[in-house]
Formats: C-alpha cells, sequence, structure tokens
C-alpha cells in the first residue's frame, strides 16, 4: 500500500464555464481487451448519444490495454473516421492500469469511464456528469442497488454484487452502495490527487478509489440506473471476486495502521461550510460533544470497573481517588487525540497536568457525594454506593467538558499548529512534497500540444504504468 503524499491539495469547486469548440468538457474512457467485435457499435452509439444530448464538447477516448485480437485496428479507423475519438495503446493488462494512465494525460476537467458492453443506459450518463460540472460533486457512480434502479441480471450475479457490497460495508465502512458498476466519473483536479494514492491496476481499481476518496471526505454523488447484464461478459468472476478480497484486506489493513496520508485530502477544498467562521456560532461543537460523549461514556465503563476491583481490598474513598486518577488520564489522552484532534507530543505534559487539575475538581465532587452518603446512612449498599458516583460523575462530566474546550484545549487551529511544529521537529528526515495544483476550466486549452499531438496521430503509445509511480503528470 502506498505510503507516499498526495500531489498537493485541491483548489475550491467551481462550476465549469460553457467551452468554446474543440475544448473538450468531457472524456469519457471505454478500457478494452480483445473487443474487436463489440468496440465500433459501442464508440458509434456512444458517440451519436453525446453528440444529440450532451451540451458541452466531449472526446471519447479508447484505452487499448494489450489487446492480441484486431481491437487496435478497429480502434484507430474509429479515431480516423470520428474526430471526437482518439485512442491509447499500453502494452500491459489491467482495467485499473489503462484508466490511470488515460485520466493521468487527458486535459478535460471530467473524466468518466464505462464498459464497452454499454449495460448501463447512456440516459444516465448527463446526470452523472452534472454534479461534477456544477462543481456540486467530486467523484459521481452509477448504482444497480438504489431502490429506484432497473437491473436485468442473473441471481448468481446478483448475489455477488450484493455479498460485495456487504462486506465492503462491513470491513471498510463503506457508505456508497455498488462499487462496481462500470459507470464512473471524476473530476480531473481530484484524480490528480487520488490517483497516486491508488495501488490496484484491476477490477479493484475503483473500489479502493471510492474508499479512499470517502474516506478523505470527499462527495462522492450516487444515480440510480438502468442495467442490463451481459450474457458474453469475458470478465473471470472468481478470479476476479478472489482479487477483489485481497484489495479489500490490503486496504482495511493500510487504513487501520494509517499508513495512507489521508489526513492531507480532509477537507481539500476550503469551502466546506462547516470549517467557516460565523459570529455566535462556535466550531465544531457539534462533532466534539458526540466524540467527548461517547469518550466519557466509555471512561465512565473503565472508572466503574476499577472502583470495583480496588474496593475489594480498600476504602470506597482510596478505591475512588484510585479508579477516578487512572480513568481520567486515559480520558485526557482519548479527548485530546479524538475530540479535539490534538496529535503529536508536544503539549502533552501541559495537557494532561491541567487535566489533572481536572480531575481533582471531579474528585471533589465525587469523594463529596459519598460523604454526604456516608452522613446520609452508616452502611450504604454497594449499589447505591456505585448510583451515587454515577450522578456525581454526570456532573463532573458536563463541567470536565466546559473546562476541556476552553482551557484545556482552547482552539483546534492551535493544535493543528502544533502538530505541524512537532512533526518537523521529530521528523527532520521527513521531507513532504509540495506540488503546484491548478484549476482546470472548461474555457481553458490546458493541453493544447498533447490534443494536437493526438489528432495528427490517432493512436499512442504509454508506457506501462506502474503502481509506485506517483507524479500523475509524468504520463503526459
Amino acid at each position: 500500500m502506498r505510503t507516499d503524499s498526495s500531489p498537493g491539495t485541491l483548489p475550491a469547486r467551481e462550476h465549469l464555464p460553457a467551452a468554446p469548440a474543440g475544448t473538450p468538457v468531457l472524456d469519457v474512457v471505454i478500457p478494452v481487451y480483445n473487443e474487436e467485435k463489440d468496440l465500433q457499435p459501442c464508440v458509434r452509439r456512444l458517440h451519436e448519444h453525446l453528440a444529440r444530448t450532451f451540451p458541452y464538447a466531449f472526446r471519447i477516448t479508447i484505452a487499448d490495454n494489450a489487446s492480441t485480437d484486431s481491437t487496435p485496428q478497429v480502434a484507430a479507423r474509429l479515431a480516423a473516421e470520428i474526430p471526437e475519438v482518439t485512442t491509447f495503446r499500453l502494452e500491459q493488462k489491467g482495467r485499473g492500469r489503462a484508466l490511470r494512465a488515460v485520466w493521468s494525460a487527458s486535459d478535460a476537467p471530467v473524466l468518466a469511464y464505462m464498459d464497452v458492453d454499454l449495460s448501463t443506459d447512456l440516459n444516465a450518463l448527463l446526470p452523472l456528469v452534472a454534479p461534477l460540472i456544477s462543481g456540486h460533486s467530486d467523484l459521481a457512480i452509477g448504482s444497480r442497488l438504489a431502490r429506484s434502479s432497473r437491473v436485468v441480471r442473473g441471481p448468481k450475479r446478483e448475489f455477488i454484487s450484493r455479498a460485495y457490497n456487504l462486506i465492503l460495508r462491513g470491513s471498510l465502512q463503506a457508505r456508497f452502495s455498488d462499487a462496481q458498476c462500470g459507470f464512473k466519473a471524476i473530476r480531473r483536479d481530484v484524480a490528480q490527487v487520488l490517483l497516486p494514492l491508488i495501488e490496484d491496476t484491476g477490477w479493484f481499481f475503483d473500489t479502493e478509489m471510492l474508499v479512499l476518496a470517502e474516506r478523505a471526505g470527499l462527495r462522492i454523488h450516487e444515480i440510480p440506473v438502468d442495467w442490463v447484464d451481459d450474457p458474453d461478459s469475458t470478465v473471470h468472476i472468481v478470479r476476479t471476486a478472489t482479487d477483489d478480497l485481497k484489495g479489500v484486506w490490503r486496504v482495511g489493513r493500510a487504513l487501520a495502521t494509517g499508513s495512507l496520508p489521508l489526513d492531507r485530502l480532509t477537507r481539500p477544498f476550503g469551502d466546506d461550510p462547516r470549517d467557516r467562521e460565523i459570529k455566535d456560532v462556535p466550531r465544531g461543537l457539534a462533532r466534539q460533544l458526540v466524540g467527548f460523549c461517547v469518550v466519557g461514556g466509555l471512561s465512565t465503563l473503565f472508572y466503574l470497573l476499577l472502583y470495583s476491583g480496588f474496593r475489594v481490598f480498600t476504602g470506597s474513598q482510596t478505591a475512588n481517588a484510585l479508579a477516578l486518577l487512572v480513568s481520567a488520564v486515559a480520558n485526557t489522552a482519548a479527548n485530546r487525540r479524538l475530540t479535539f484532534g490534538v496529535r503529536g507530543r508536544g503539549g502533552a505534559v501541559r495537557h494532561q497536568a491541567q487535566g489533572l487539575v481536572v480531575f481533582g475538581i471531579g474528585l471533589a465532587l465525587t469523594s463529596g457525594s459519598l460523604v454526604a452518603l456516608g452522613a446520609a446512612t452508616s452502611e450504604p449498599a454497594h449499589s447505591t454506593e456505585l448510583a451515587v458516583l454515577i450522578a456525581a460523575n454526570l456532573a463532573a462530566t458536563v463541567l470536565r467538558f466546559l473546562l476541556f474546550r476552553a482551557w484545556v484545549f482552547p482552539d483546534r487551529q492551535d493544535s493543528e499548529t502544533t502538530h505541524d511544529s512537532d512533526t518537523t521537529h521529530d521528523s527532520e528526515t521527513t521531507v513532504v512534497a509540495s506540488y503546484p495544483t491548478s484549476r482546470f476550466r472548461a474555457g481553458e486549452a490546458a493541453h493544447a500540444s498533447w490534443r494536437d499531438t493526438t489528432r495528427a496521430d490517432a493512436t499512442v503509445q504509454l508506457l506501462p504504468v506502474r503502481p509506485h509511480d506517483t507524479d500523475a503528470r509524468d504520463f503526459r
């Protein structure tokens, strides 16, 4: 799994303006391998549909990855006959490899791909790319599992598809509904940042892209599609399923160990309304409350277990003090990292010291409640002690949150600055590359020379794409 940094951050989303003639807004990639029979009718049907319905300039790119039949010749003829068609030739197989190469080289601000069998109804193409053109979303996918989708396929493929998506939801916490539908689109600026992080070069490429995008906080738009299964599909189901499961394990392990730099992509556009400073509206309050409540609930259970254990061989006051001390240290550390987003070692000792002051206040509240209980009855039951301590801990929890937010961790931005300086100090040998990122509008000829070359020679030879290649600009 890759651990290299992504090439910079992304600009704010913007609606793509109307493009002059000849400047493609959309580049639809059709990955093919030995598709000499279906390629021509597919491309002509797609071209006719786009010319009739799509309001922007477009390009259709045939990505031939190591075909051994007459597919390259068919693609070359189509490119010679239709001005909007180009063809790329790669000498290695792999749908993910083909998409990576073409998307990295394309100058269109919106990139899409679809399977050569055109199983998905083409009327869904404009709704697929519209949210990307408008700037509303970062990626878009067609879903065969949406309630309003109309799908015709056999029970075997239906079972495999639904089982696979259940695995993704259970293992990778994926919230998108259909990872393997061959009908997806992505903004080019987003692809530039995501592609260097994707390792798979085969069928798992789609899933890995979606999982990383979702974990990074990018917006994925889903549309229901009409889809008819191709009975002549050459996809090897068992081998593909095995490779996908291996990919799930690899990505899940990378996410669990934190080896992917997804924090560099979180809120990449700078236009998230949750990041705006609005008068009288505390930043991040709702999220911090949820995190604090979760940590507080677990800390309370931890405290009660400790108290019950210490109570076996000591008095109630001593047991309460010991249990509260241990749980307070754990609570401060958990809130520091999970609730208030402070990372690194900088300020950790100071935060724990301040947390101990908060602990002292909680100790005073809980000890006072035990004193009051002892004054009320000489031998209170253990269950009564626990009930009183729970009530006292609830009051101490509210006060603890207020003190944490206002005193211990007063500003999340300060925490992030501290983390950045700590990272620089602790990892002096680590160099984080910074790459310039441009905004690509439909009206700008970002790569005129590339287009001139492809029009002069419709078939372009590309070097094999290696999983460890990190700079998308190498493919241009």
